[in-house]
């Protein structure tokens, strides 16, 4: 394993464990970005099942995107995350954004599931 991949797995786990001890029980979402795709999912830690999840690969929202590696298109998969989420009735979350840095489609992910319903 590469100095740079340990680098991000250490990473990823500080701010898992983190994101964990403030739970308080309530699902995680958690984001995951490619250089072409963006994904998220609302996970049930203490049950270890996903509640919701969206991607820019899902077959809706291809069509209504140009592109998945777009702050466009992580807002639109914040707010269908945010819309099933919310349908399988979670309100409260914990974000997890992963090894990455809280800005650009992260944030813009984020922002879209706020607006979309969900509070973290």
């Amino acid at each position: 394993m590469s100095k740079q991949n340990d680098v991000t797995a250490r990473r990823k786990a500080r701010v898992r464990r983190a994101v964990k001890a403030v739970a308080n029980g309530r699902p995680r979402l958690s984001v995951h970005r490619t250089g072409k795709q963006i994904y998220a999912q609302v996970i049930d830690d203490v049950k270890g099942v996903t509640l919701a999840s969206a991607s820019s690969r899902d077959k809706d929202v291809r069509d209504q995107i140009k592109s998945g590696a777009n702050v466009e298109a992580a807002g639109q998969i914040g707010k269908i995350v945010a819309e099933r989420a919310v349908k399988a009735g979670v309100t409260e979350v914990v974000f997890d954004r992963g090894p990455y840095m809280y800005h650009g489609r992260v944030k813009a992910l984020a922002d879209a599931a706020r607006e979309g319903g969900l509070s973290f």
